[in-house]
């Protein structure tokens, strides 16, 4: 099956098919889980490298896009060696703002009314750059983006599973200080083979007793024990990914019955190996079965999507109705993490403009 090009929207689809596609890029969308360092326009790596003299891997911006998608992963690990290269050239405050503004603005074409950007602070000082620098120019870029653009963006303080516990620590207590001012969560990344979510429980236990909400990637680079390991010994409110859940069919059922959202991502879980395709992801397995699905990008550069293409793949793969992802819309705004009154107008906002995309299902 061919795949949407980024930024061409259907170009390689029949003529039914791009109408699907026009009709699913205007359709009101709310991303959970997409990483800042994962996200950048090769243009601006380019201008950025140029600023800081890095010499990147290629020169042409479509090149060099071409060269960031992942898809020669064998595994999780991988895949993230890609981010070496992003994260180089954003070690200055100027880099991370204009970034964060980027990205809501690629979000708000994107058809995005909600957005929730994460990222590991720390990569961000190798060039010197003192956290609360970082920390206060991600948070102008992504107050920038909503502000011109009218896309509501909040931001996820990420620690990595392979970093010392002490440093957890230290982002869970970076992103309290940060709570009222843009962050709303604190979440665990980074390869998950050998690297027990619970080796950090200390940082979960701080940003909950600290009134912060607390997710998860698991069930991603390991199976169906990583995600118990976030939900039981960590307290996860959502996971990240979450793919391998079905490994467990007792797991499924205390996801279903306290749902707890997943964070999925289709086109990075095929491309890490966890799916051997889109039409065997096991999301509308799990859509079926009740579980709160949220469907979401990961990294738009590294896995060279929108969105809307994550909407088109579940739409022509893996049989989903307009109303269907009407409904992980909903289910996304339901999981976000906003305060009750305002996710209670985010949500009426997006079911006004839901019913207009509900009356017919995808064509094929």
């Amino acid at each position: 099956m061919a795949m949407p090009t980024q930024g061409v929207p259907g170009s390689e689809l029949s003529a039914p098919h791009n109408r699907l596609y026009d009709r699913l890029l205007v359709m009101p969308k709310v991303e959970l889980h997409c990483h800042l360092d994962g996200s950048l326009r090769p243009a601006t790596m380019l201008d950025l490298a140029r600023d800081a003299g890095i010499v990147l891997p290629r020169t042409d911006p479509d090149e060099l896009r071409a060269f960031m998608r992942v898809d020669d992963a064998r595994h999780l690990e991988d895949y993230l060696a890609r981010f070496d290269i992003t994260v180089s050239v954003l070690q200055t405050a100027e880099a991370l703002e204009r970034v964060a503004y980027e990205l809501v603005e690629d979000a708000s074409k994107d058809g995005v009314r909600y957005i929730e950007v994460r990222n590991a602070p720390t990569l961000n000082t190798h060039g010197g750059m003192p956290l609360d620098e970082v920390m206060d120019a991600t948070l102008r870029g992504l107050a920038r983006g909503e502000r011109e653009c009218g896309t509501i963006a909040r931001f996820i303080v990420c620690s990595l599973r392979h970093w010392e516990p002490r440093v957890s620590r230290e982002m869970a207590e970076l992103a309290v200080s940060y709570k009222d001012r843009g962050v709303v969560a604190f979440d665990l990344a980074g390869g998950e083979a050998g690297h027990p979510a619970s080796d950090h429980a200390d940082a979960f236990l701080f940003a909950r007793a600290h009134d912060l909400n607390v997710t998860c990637h698991a069930g991603e680079g390991a199976g169906a024990p990583s995600i118990r390991d976030a939900v039981v010994r960590c307290g996860a409110y959502r996971i990240g990914h979450g793919v391998r859940a079905c490994e467990d069919a007792a797991l499924v059922q205390h996801l279903r019955d306290r749902q707890i959202p997943l964070e999925l991502c289709p086109t990075s879980n095929v491309q890490t190996r966890v799916a051997s395709s889109y039409g065997a992801h096991p999301l509308r397995s799990y859509f079926e079965q009740g579980l709160a699905v949220t469907i979401n990008t990961d990294n738009r550069l590294m896995s060279g999507v929108t969105l809307t293409d994550e909407f088109w793949h579940a739409a022509t793969a893996m049989r989903f109705t307009i109303a269907d992802l009407a409904q992980c819309v909903l289910t996304a705004c339901d999981a976000a993490f906003l305060p009750l009154d305002a996710r209670a107008e985010l949500r009426a906002r997006l079911v006004a403009e839901l019913q207009s995309h509900q009356s017919e299902s995808p064509s094929r």
